[in-house]
């Protein structure tokens, strides 16, 4: 399905010219010498010359509009106001291509067509929800309920991450639709797809949406606590894919630094144990974000600390050693920092007892 959905095309193309042979060069003027600027191609010249023809002084009279121009600016006004009601058309046109019922009794090949039609309407709805208002008017149309309660686990796990990735692209920054998704029970099926899904396009798409609801919003933060999210994002960190590695650790991060006071509830799940474990593994970018998430950790939290000087973790030699590897690469300059500030946090400190008073 063509994507019809970008606003960039709501206005003409160009504005006819004044002049037949503006482009020959001989004139000068665009306006084949009439000394008039030229007449404006978008709707911000058309702003630009309103501003401008309302501070200048009516000295000489303006001269009448010509039927030329005056057309092509209705045409202009026209297009700027019909643009969002179209929008809405193409939602409501593609909501409906959701809506239908499976065909029960189709041959492969029918089947595959209706799959590749759903397919594309989630993906024209994703397009137009990068605007916010199309995003709330999506809602308002109960799209929002269609994709929780029938695509998100839906069979063919094309329309798994599509539906996911649209949740997760209405949702961003928006109190309003995100309050409205986790209303209805997005987060715990979102979090079994990250968990679950055998597809990692499925999961990368949810771990998308899971960062949208909670990040900068409480209410999604408490509900991923209450269903366990973290270890759910440790798990996801443990697994071979590295996009999704890297991703579920930056969340981690992120939520370190937001939300400090869940830093007594992730070292109780053994999170400082498992974080040295991936710092262990083979090398990779992926560790950048580990020691982030690492330092987030311990800053301002004794406990952390304490956990990091357990001499059966070995810490202390890994970042050593690993600081020796980074310094001659100036890529890992980012994880090198992070080394040195666990260095410097974790082991040039005063002891746990004048840590504590």
């Amino acid at each position: 399905m063509a994507n019809q959905g970008s606003g960039g095309s709501r206005l003409p193309l160009a504005l006819p010219s004044a002049s037949q042979d503006c482009s020959s060069g001989g004139s000068g003027s665009s306006e084949g010498g009439s000394g008039h600027p030229p007449p404006p191609r978008n709707l911000q010249g058309l702003l630009q010359m309103a501003i401008t023809a309302g501070s200048e002084e009516p000295d000489p009279p303006p001269e009448p509009m010509s039927e030329e121009r005056r057309q092509w600016l209705q045409e202009a006004m026209s297009a700027a106001f019909r643009g969002p009601r179209e929008e809405v058309e193409q939602m409501k046109n593609c909501l409906q291509v959701l809506s239908q019922p499976t065909p029960s009794s189709a041959g492969e090949a029918e089947l595959a067509a209706d799959q590749q039609e759903r397919e594309g309407a989630l993906e024209l709805l994703a397009d137009l929800c990068e605007n916010m208002d199309n995003a709330a008017d999506f809602c308002q149309l109960s799209g929002m309920h269609l994709l929780v309660g029938r695509y998100l686990e839906a069979g063919p796990a094309g329309l798994r991450w599509r539906a996911a990735q649209l949740i997760g692209t209405c949702s961003q920054n928006v109190a309003a639709i995100q309050e409205q998704v986790l209303g209805l029970g997005a987060l715990r099926k979102l979090l079994r797809l990250l968990d679950r899904d055998p597809c990692d396009t499925v999961r990368v798409k949810a771990l998308f949406a899971i960062s949208c609801l909670v990040r900068e919003q409480e209410a999604g933060l408490l509900q991923f606590l209450r269903l366990d999210g973290f270890s759910v994002l440790m798990r996801a960190m443990q697994q071979q894919v590295q996009k999704l590695k890297v991703k579920s650790a930056f969340l981690l991060q992120n939520l370190l630094v937001g939300h400090p006071e869940h830093k007594g509830t992730l070292c109780a799940m053994g999170m400082v144990q498992q974080l040295v474990a991936l710092v262990r593994t083979e090398h990779s970018p992926f560790h950048e974000h580990v020691l982030g998430a690492l330092c987030s950790l311990v800053t301002d939290f004794p406990q952390g600390v304490r956990e990091c000087r357990e001499p059966e973790l070995g810490l202390e030699e890994l970042l050593r050693h690993r600081c020796q590897l980074l310094q001659q690469h100036e890529e890992y300059q980012e994880e090198l920092e992070f080394c040195e500030k666990l260095l410097q946090t974790c082991f040039s400190t005063p002891t746990d007892d004048s840590m504590d008073r």
